[in-house]
């Protein structure tokens, strides 16, 4: 029986390789466990194989753990086809994603065909292993919020502070100038003008009697 030994290579880390020496009657899925078995993934997501040329564009796909979209257009099953199926070139080439989720995007290339497998073997088995693969699902940042401390809580009971203050500030427009409420400047108008208005009458009266001394 003949072994296909494969490189694989993350498309965005190249400098993490991986051989893998896979019977040529396995199928895509025994690939696809052998991959993540040497990354240290978990393989139960949805992943793709797809034929690829020297320029690693997609072509035919198979899929393992479908959509229904998939199921409906008929894509081929991993678990269902074999490798030799596809092995068309002597440097073959396949690009795979794994987890659409939250996807990592590999380069899978047919290094060589062995003729003969070994007997002692167990495939598929990973013959090369360089370079330590990324985190699966990457570092996370999930802030966690604290409640405020008790200095904070003291703090804030020493401003008193109360909604009801804001209508003492006062409120400006995007010209950064003062906006002025015209009832607000009605009234005091009124107030003062009604004040300078009874001043006004002791002025006059004043006047009066002043006239009066006079005579």
């Amino acid at each position: 029986m003949a072994v296909y030994r494969f490189r694989v290579t993350f498309e965005d880390y190249d400098d993490i390789v991986r051989e893998i020496d896979v019977k040529s009657n396995q199928t895509f899925q025994d690939l696809h466990y052998a991959i993540h078995k040497s990354t240290g993934y978990n393989p139960e997501y949805s992943s793709s194989f797809y034929i690829s040329n020297d320029q690693w564009t997609k072509g035919e796909e198979i899929t393992f753990m479908p959509t229904q979209r998939k199921i409906d257009r008929g894509i081929a099953l991993m678990e269902k086809v074999r490798l030799s199926g596809f092995i068309d070139d002597p440097h073959q080439k396949f690009y795979y994603t794994f987890n659409f989720d939250r996807p990592f995007d590999f380069h899978v290339e047919l290094m060589k065909i062995i003729l003969d497998e070994s007997p002692k073997a167990e495939y598929p088995q990973v013959v090369r292993s360089v370079g330590e693969a990324p985190k699966q699902f990457g570092n996370v940042f999930n802030p966690t919020i604290l409640p405020p401390t008790s200095e904070e809580f003291d703090f804030l009971n020493e401003m008193e502070y109360n909604p009801e203050d804001t209508e003492n500030f006062t409120e400006v427009d995007e010209t950064g100038e003062a906006v002025v409420d015209e009832e607000e400047e009605s009234a005091e108008d009124d107030e003062f003008g009604s004040e300078f208005s009874d001043n006004e009458g002791f002025e006059d009266e004043d006047r009066g009697r002043g006239s009066r001394d006079d005579y």
